[in-house]
C-alpha cells in the first residue's frame, strides 16, 4: 500500500495549529508576506531565517532558508496556489518554481486569517502527501515548533 489516503481518510494526513493572535488579520498576513517581517519569527529560536524570497502571486515561488545554531542551512521551496490578501494563503512544496515538480513533495499549507473582535483567528492547516509524512512531521515537533513560531510571530505583529 502506498500510504496515500483516499478522500475519506484525507483528514488523517492533516496537522492543524489554531491560535488567537492579539493583532488584526492584516498584520498577521503581513508577517507571512513581507520578507523582513518573516525573517524575524519564522524559525523557532535559536534557529534563524537568513534568506527569504517571496513571489506573492498564484504560481509564484518562494524560498525560505532556515539556519540551525551550528550554521547548517535548510532551504524550503514552495509555490503559491492561492493568495487572498489579508485572508488566506495556500502554498505547496510539491512544486519548487515555475510549476517544476519537487523531487520529494511533503505538504500543502493553508493559512487563514479571520477577524475576531480586533484579533486574528489564525489557522495553519498542513496537509501531508502520505500518512508517513504526517507522522514524521509530528515526530519532528510540529505542534511545539509551529506553536513557538506562532508565539514569535505574535510578538512581531503586536509591535507593528
Amino acid at each position: 500500500m502506498s500510504g496515500i489516503a483516499g478522500p475519506a481518510e484525507a483528514g488523517h494526513r492533516d496537522l492543524v495549529l489554531k491560535r488567537t493572535i492579539e493583532a488584526p488579520p492584516a498584520a498577521v498576513y503581513r508577517a507571512w508576506t513581507e520578507p523582513a517581517l518573516l525573517q524575524r519569527w519564522f524559525a523557532p529560536r535559536p534557529w534563524t531565517t537568513p534568506r527569504v524570497e517571496l513571489d506573492l502571486r498564484r504560481g509564484g515561488a518562494s524560498l525560505i532558508v532556515m539556519r540551525d545554531p551550528e550554521g547548517n542551512d535548510y532551504p524550503n521551496r514552495s509555490v503559491y496556489l492561492e493568495v487572498d490578501p489579508g485572508r488566506r494563503l495556500v502554498f505547496t512544496d510539491a512544486f519548487v518554481s515555475a510549476w517544476e515538480p519537487s523531487e520529494t513533495p511533503f505538504m500543502t499549507v493553508s493559512l487563514t486569517f479571520e477577524e475576531a473582535d480586533g484579533k486574528t483567528l489564525y489557522t495553519a492547516l498542513v496537509r501531508h502527501w502520505t500518512f508517513a509524512d504526517r507522522k514524521r512531521h509530528e515526530d519532528m515537533g510540529f505542534h511545539d515548533g509551529w506553536g513557538r513560531c506562532a508565539d514569535q510571530m505574535e510578538q512581531v505583529v503586536t509591535r507593528l
